[in-house]
C-alpha cells in the first residue's frame, strides 16, 4: 500500500494539479481552435476601397477568355493580332490595400443575375470595358448572343440566365448633330459647320432605355477636346432649343451637360436601379500626342513615382484628360445617387497594357497612329469586370433587393 501523503502536503498539490490542468486545457483550445478565415481579417468588399493598390506579377495569373470570343473588336483582340509580350502583359495582378478583390466567377455571377440586365452608356472606353465584360461572362454561357435592341451599339444575351448586357453609344451623353453650313454667307470664320450639342437632351441611343436596365455605368470625357471639335467644325451648346448665349467652351459645355444629364438620370431612371460613373480611363502615349507619333511601347507598367509626371495637370503632359475631367465629373456627381467607379489610378500604371501598334490592319499605324488609350483584351479591363462585378452584387446586397 502507498504512503498517504499528509494534508498540510497534499492541499498544495492538489492546487498545482489544478493550474497545470486549466493551462493544458486552454492550451489546447487555443492550438485546436482554427483562426478566423482571411477574409474576416480583411476589410469587406463594402468597405474595400478597391480602387487603391499596387499590381503584382503572378505567372499563374492567366486571362479567362482568348481570341475566340465572337465579341472581340478587331483592333483590341491583341491574341490574335499577334501583340509583343502579352503573357506578360496578362501577368500582373491587382491587388487592392488591406482587403481583397475576387476574380469574378462568371457562374456564380450570372447566377446572382439572373433575369436582370446591364448596360453601359458613353463612349469607346465603355465599349471596350464591354467587350471585356461579355467575353468573361460567355465562359459561363457558350450559347450568348449577339444583340442589338432598345437603341444598343452591341451587347448579348445570355439565355441560360435570361441576362441581356449592353452598349449604348453616346459619347457626349447629350444629343449632338452634325450641321453643315448652308451658304457661302459668313464663312469668313474659316468654320464648315457647326456640331449642336443639346445639353438639356440625351442621345436618342439612350433616352428609353429606363426601366429596363437593372444595373447601369455611364461616362464620357474622351470627346470634349479640340481633337474631336477642331476650329473649322466647332461645337455650339443650345438649351431649349436656342443657342447659348454667350458661347460656351468645351470644359463649361462638359459642366452644364453633366448637370442635366445627372437630372434626368435621377429622374427618369427607377430609384431601385443600381447606377455607376466610371472616371477616366488615362491615355499613355510618349513622345507626342496620338498624331504627333506618340508610342506606348513598353514592357512593365509604371512605377507609382511615375505616375505625376504622366498625368498631373500641372505637368501639361499630353495625357493630363483623365485627371482634368475626373475633377469636373466629381464636382458634378456629389449629392447623387449614382456611385463613383474610380479606375483611374490603377490604370495609369500600365502604359504596356494598350494595343499600340498591333492593330489588326497593316496601314491602322500611318491612319490613326499608335492606339495608346484602348486597352488590349484580354487586359485591364478584366479587373475593372472584377471590381465592377463585386460592385454590382454588394450593391444589390445592400439595397435588400433580391438577387
Amino acid at each position: 500500500m502507498s504512503p498517504k501523503l499528509p494534508s498540510s502536503q497534499l492541499f498544495p498539490c492538489l492546487i498545482l494539479v489544478t493550474l497545470l490542468s486549466i493551462y493544458l486545457i486552454s492550451s489546447f483550445i487555443s492550438l485546436s481552435t482554427p483562426p478566423p478565415p482571411l477574409t474576416s481579417q480583411l476589410l469587406s468588399s463594402s468597405n474595400c476601397n478597391f480602387f487603391i493598390g499596387n499590381w503584382v506579377f503572378d505567372p499563374n495569373h492567366n486571362p479567362l477568355y482568348d481570341h475566340t470570343c465572337p465579341f472581340h473588336r478587331n483592333s483590341w483582340n491583341c491574341i490574335r493580332n499577334q501583340r509583343q509580350n502579352l503573357s506578360l502583359i496578362n501577368s500582373w495582378k491587382w491587388v487592392p490595400r488591406g482587403c481583397d478583390l475576387p476574380r469574378i466567377d462568371p457562374f456564380r455571377f450570372l447566377g446572382l443575375m439572373r433575369n436582370k440586365n446591364v448596360g453601359f452608356v458613353g463612349d469607346s472606353l465603355n465599349e471596350n470595358f464591354l467587350v471585356s465584360f461579355l467575353c468573361i461572362l460567355r465562359v459561363a454561357d457558350e450559347g450568348a448572343r449577339k444583340w442589338k435592341k432598345k437603341g444598343a451599339w452591341r451587347g448579348a444575351y445570355f439565355p441560360k440566365f435570361n441576362v441581356t448586357v449592353a452598349y449604348h453609344r453616346a459619347v457626349l451623353l447629350s444629343k449632338y448633330q452634325w450641321q453643315p453650313k448652308q451658304s457661302e454667307a459668313g464663312t469668313q470664320d474659316g468654320s464648315e459647320g457647326i456640331h449642336r450639342v443639346d445639353v438639356d437632351v440625351p442621345a436618342d441611343e439612350w433616352a428609353k432605355i429606363a426601366g429596363f436596365y437593372d444595373v447601369l455605368l455611364f461616362n464620357t470625357g474622351h470627346w470634349w477636346n479640340h481633337d474631336k471639335f477642331p476650329r473649322e467644325k466647332p461645337v455650339v451648346f443650345y438649351k431649349a432649343g436656342q443657342p447659348i448665349v454667350p458661347p460656351l467652351g468645351m470644359l463649361d459645355g462638359l459642366n452644364v451637360v453633366l448637370g442635366n444629364m445627372i437630372t434626368y438620370i435621377e429622374k427618369e431612371f427607377p430609384k431601385n436601379t443600381l447606377k455607376f460613373w466610371r472616371l477616366q480611363s488615362p491615355r499613355h502615349f510618349y513622345g507626342g500626342d496620338w498624331n504627333q507619333n506618340g508610342s506606348c511601347l513598353f514592357n512593365k507598367p509604371l512605377e507609382e513615382n511615375e505616375l505625376d509626371l504622366w498625368f498631373d495637370p500641372r505637368n501639361n503632359g499630353v495625357n493630363k484628360e483623365a485627371r482634368e475631367m475626373n475633377f469636373v465629373i466629381e464636382k458634378a456627381l456629389q449629392g447623387t445617387d449614382i456611385e463613383l467607379v474610380d479606375f483611374t489610378h490603377l490604370s495609369e500604371f500600365r502604359a504596356d497594357a494598350h494595343p499600340a501598334i498591333w492593330l489588326g490592319r497593316k496601314d491602322a499605324v500611318a491612319i490613326w497612329g499608335q492606339d495608346c488609350m484602348h486597352w488590349c483584351l484580354p487586359g485591364v479591363p478584366d479587373t475593372w469586370v472584377d471590381i465592377l462585378s463585386q460592385l454590382i452584387l454588394d450593391g444589390f446586397g445592400s439595397t435588400g433587393l433580391a438577387i
